[in-house]
């Protein structure tokens, strides 16, 4: 969505040509860059905001209903707040000219190269959308990052990292509190064969990932998060999701893996050993795990420039970005000896 907002004052005749090929650029380019989609679209959830920020709570579930004899009122739960979680939107802007010159040389229509930076302007606030959650979750080992000059936090509602193996869950209020990590290492993408293992170890440990009241939530991981610049990596996830036989021996066993699993890479997470997510897209959702709010989408205003009378087109958006849980998620390195806060698989 585009919201654009009419210049004010007289337009010359040159700017009147103009802006409407400009707009209908603008607009196409953003149709085509939407139903392409992105980091953001697989990996977040997209919602509207009309707030300063907005902010997520999380509390004991309800349990098994009880059996009642005849007439008798039903069992009541005592439903608790345990945690809170406040996502800040971030205002973000863009501006490109075209020139006197350029216009008056347009000649009732855009230049070539007026035209590639009307489509560069679009392509960089979806560029931007993007790489901001790519940065929130290659920076999930921090409770913080900076992003195109602005502090994004990404910390937990725990308030420890996204990844962490001391989080906590539940309260003395809900009669069930522990700890409980999101964060492992171990023998993760040595080889086909150790990577089908592990997959299988880290999607029991998310399934089994406690809710507030104690309880394991029962999700089934089906997302796999990889590295821009680990190729190896990406084939032995790409075989192991891929092939209908188990790998790596020659029993002919069925790989349990086979269709189960989308593979997303994050081009800009790089990273100096293996490492990869393991995500329940239905976690994700449920728990309002990965969270993208849009409070201002991409709004555009012209004007000419009485100093120079140059045509500036001015683009600006605010949103936030967080998460709301840390149980939807997982990260292991691969590594045989123990890694800095992590927990052995």
């Amino acid at each position: 969505m585009i919201i654009y907002s009419k210049s004010s004052g007289n337009t010359p005749a040159a700017i009147g040509r103009l802006e409407t090929p400009i707009k209908m650029i603008i607009e196409h380019e953003s149709d085509m860059l939407t139903k392409k989609g992105g980091i953001c679209e697989a990996l977040f959830n997209v919602e509207k905001s009309n707030r300063f920020g907005e902010t997520i709570v999380g509390g004991n579930e309800f349990d098994v209903f009880e059996a009642a004899a005849e007439g008798t009122a039903a069992a009541s739960d005592t439903l608790v707040e345990t945690y809170q979680k406040f996502i800040e939107h971030i205002q973000f802007m863009k501006e490109f000219t075209i020139t006197a010159e350029m216009m008056e040389d347009a000649n009732y229509g855009v230049a070539a190269d007026a035209k590639r930076r009307i489509e560069n302007f679009v392509r960089a606030y979806y560029k931007t959308v993007n790489k901001v959650c790519e940065c929130a979750l290659a920076n999930g080992l921090n409770t913080s990052a900076t992003f195109a000059g602005a502090s994004v936090d990404l910390s937990a509602p725990d308030g420890l990292s996204l990844f962490n193996k001391n989080h906590t869950y539940g309260s003395s209020a809900t009669n069930a509190s522990g700890t409980q990590s999101n964060y492992f290492w171990g023998d993760i993408l040595s080889s086909t064969s150790a990577f089908e293992d592990a997959l299988s170890e880290l999607s029991v440990k998310l399934r089994y990932m406690k809710d507030e009241s104690g309880e394991p939530l029962g999700y089934t991981a089906d997302t796999i998060v990889l590295p821009g610049n680990r190729p190896a990596a990406e084939v032995i996830a790409k075989k192991v999701c891929g092939s209908e036989g188990s790998l790596g021996n020659g029993y002919n066993d069925i790989n349990l893996h086979y269709g189960n699993w989308n593979i997303v890479v994050l081009p800009n997470w790089q990273t100096s050993d293996n490492r990869v997510m393991i995500m329940s897209s239905e976690a994700n959702k449920s728990l309002c795990g990965n969270m993208f709010f849009n409070r201002i989408p991409l709004t555009v205003t012209n004007w000419v420039d009485n100093h120079t009378g140059n045509y500036i087109w001015n683009g600006r958006c605010r949103f936030g970005v967080g998460f709301g849980t840390y149980k939807h998620i997982l990260l292991a390195v691969d590594s045989t000896s123990a890694v800095a806060d992590a927990t052995a698989l």
